[in-house]
């Protein structure tokens, strides 16, 4: 490996779905780090509140609640991701959800391969802390 993170204009060379090929891998981390440190429960019970946390209605919903947060050029690369084509929409999403969540992947992706480890963490932090506290009421 020639170096480990991209530039901002190299990341933005790859096409939405690829960059949300990442983003989905990196997303599914941090969720599964994320329930880990909190339960510690047989691997089946970890898997099924995972689910619920990676399906497209959870992520269009997280689209929903990071988008105004973000920069000019993060949001760029949320708009790519959401009208990018090629999509084959799951049975359990609608495909508006599907495209939401598309795009989160494809931004996170986006930011992991740019070395924005850290903006990444801080969505991700967003995301989650304010739908556990709505789920939690």
């Amino acid at each position: 490996m020639d170096k480990e993170f991209l530039t901002e204009r190299e990341a933005n060379l790859y096409s939405p779905l690829s960059l949300a090929f990442l983003g989905d891998s990196v997303y599914d981390t941090l969720v599964r780090a994320y329930l880990l440190r909190r339960a510690n429960v047989p691997a089946a019970k970890l898997h099924s509140m995972k689910i619920k946390l990676v399906c497209a209605e959870f992520q269009s919903e997280a689209y929903e609640l990071i988008k105004d947060v973000l920069t000019e050029k993060e949001l760029a690369v949320l708009k790519r991701g959401r009208n990018a084509t090629g999509n084959t929409v799951p049975k359990h999403a609608d495909a508006a959800e599907y495209r939401r969540a598309t795009a989160l992947e494809a931004l996170l992706g986006y930011l992991w391969l740019s070395g924005q480890i850290e903006r990444v963490y801080e969505l991700f932090g967003m995301i989650i802390n304010e739908k556990v506290i709505i789920e939690n009421e």
